[in-house]
């Protein structure tokens, strides 16, 4: 294969036709795929019907290198992909050993007696021809998360690859067998660093980048949109490993240099709430919450950290004035003049949470996430305040768009400042 290799994406389900499930899997390998250095110009959904995917496949063959297929691996009847790929290969199925013997022990343990649709799971394709000629190679990726193998199939310059469609079971088998499968296709080492950066805004990151962005070509810069945060990819290509990473680390520096202590980390796996908890543990600080519209979803994403117990010592959900005022101590005064959601009250909340909690830090929350807009408070208005000791600081925000996604965007934007907050106090 050449070295700049294209790879197309068919995720096969009905229900991700249908918007019953949410396309995930979609999202994470074309993340991993362009963090491999591969280009990837095409992606489809296609129903659980041989014909359409017999058709979308053939196209795929015909403009692509590689080619990845998610879904319809599973037991039933409507799960057609193995069977409409090998068709359209012209390659046949032969039993698995191994992966029958997996998918029986599975099943076992589960308490299930295994059926004649879950046998067809062992079904994998087979190398050679009816007269024993080598027609593909066909490697089988064993799955140590369900009852459905993985398969690569190469035949005719091309690279074919089934996965199965449940997440747990397409992640691990993506990251231990088909990244380093993938990685070995090309005599070039490709080395990547994602930058994770919280408060700058979409638009405004562009602004600050777009010079770089404009001028790149290897190393490669890619920006992508998260709720309150945005990711930065840097992908290098080189004649080795070292090669690669001299070519990113300039970008990176200069990036860094550019967004400062808008960055929280360059770990891809590693959101606001891991790098505000780390960065906690670094201080030996106890940190507390206060909120009203966001209704606990500040602490749940702090006490879905590994750890959070070391740092995290109470959550408060003040959704009423009277709970503010017997919880918090918000002054009556304060909420009759300036109502509860405003400033003067998010500050007040941040004051009394840190006092009651007996905390460093405290995170106070207060706003309207809609559904609709009132007379006195338009959707999507939303003050966070953030005490750390004796200093607080609060700040406006107006967020759009569901209200779900206005708490989310809040509660991000509330961890962020309690960050740099701490950041501010401690760091220099």
């Amino acid at each position: 294969m050449e070295d700049t290799m294209t790879v197309e994406l068919i995720s096969v389900g009905t229900e991700l036709l249908l918007g019953n499930i949410v396309n995930t899997n979609a999202a994470y390998l074309s993340r991993e795929c362009a963090a491999l250095g591969l280009s990837m110009y095409n992606q489809c959904v296609v129903g659980d019907n041989n014909a359409r995917l017999a058709q979308a496949y053939t196209e795929a063959l015909g403009r692509s290198d590689i080619i990845i297929l998610g879904g319809g691996l599973g037991p039933t009847e409507d799960d057609l992909t193995k069977e409409t790929v090998c068709e359209v290969l012209g390659v046949g199925l032969t039993e698995d050993a191994k992966a029958r013997e997996d998918m029986e022990k599975w099943l076992t343990n589960l308490g299930h007696v295994p059926t004649a649709n879950n046998y067809k799971q062992a079904l994998v394709p087979s190398s050679t021809g009816e007269n024993g000629e080598i027609v593909c190679k066909s490697t089988v990726l064993y799955n140590d998360n369900g009852t459905a193998p993985g398969i690569i199939i190469e035949k005719d310059g091309h690279c074919t690859i089934l996965l199965p469609g449940p997440p747990d079971e397409l992640k691990p088998m993506f990251e231990k067998s088909v990244k380093p499968y993938l990685a070995s296709l090309s005599d070039d080492a490709i080395y990547s660093v994602m930058i994770r950066e919280c408060g700058t805004g979409e638009s405004n990151l562009e602004t600050k980048l777009i010079d770089l962005i404009d001028a790149q070509s290897n190393p490669t810069i890619a920006t992508y949109a998260k709720t309150g945060c945005c990711d930065i990819r840097i992908t290098a290509r080189g004649v080795d490993e070292d090669d690669a990473k001299n070519k990113v680390k300039p970008v990176v520096k200069e990036i860094k240099n550019r967004l400062k202590d808008a960055i929280y980390s360059t770990d891809e796996n590693e959101n606001i709430e891991d790098a505000l908890v780390k960065l906690l543990k670094k201080y030996d600080l106890k940190i507390s919450t206060a909120e009203s519209c966001t209704g606990g979803l500040v602490a749940a994403k702090l006490v879905n950290v590994s750890g959070a117990s070391q740092v995290f010592t109470h959550g408060f959900i003040t959704y009423s004035n009277k709970a503010k005022r017997k919880v918090l101590s918000v002054n009556r005064d304060t909420l009759k003049k300036y109502s509860a959601v405003s400033k003067e009250v998010a500050k007040e909340m941040a004051k009394g949470c840190i006092i009651t909690a007996d905390s460093d830090v405290a995170i106070a929350v207060t706003g309207y996430a809609g559904p609709e807009d009132t007379k006195d408070e338009p959707k999507g208005l939303v003050y966070i305040s953030c005490a750390v000791g004796d200093k607080v600081i609060a700040e406006k925000f107006k967020f759009n768009g569901t209200r779900a996604k206005i708490r989310e965007n809040a509660a991000v934007k509330a961890l962020n400042m309690a960050r740099l907050a701490i950041l501010a106090a401690y760091s220099k």
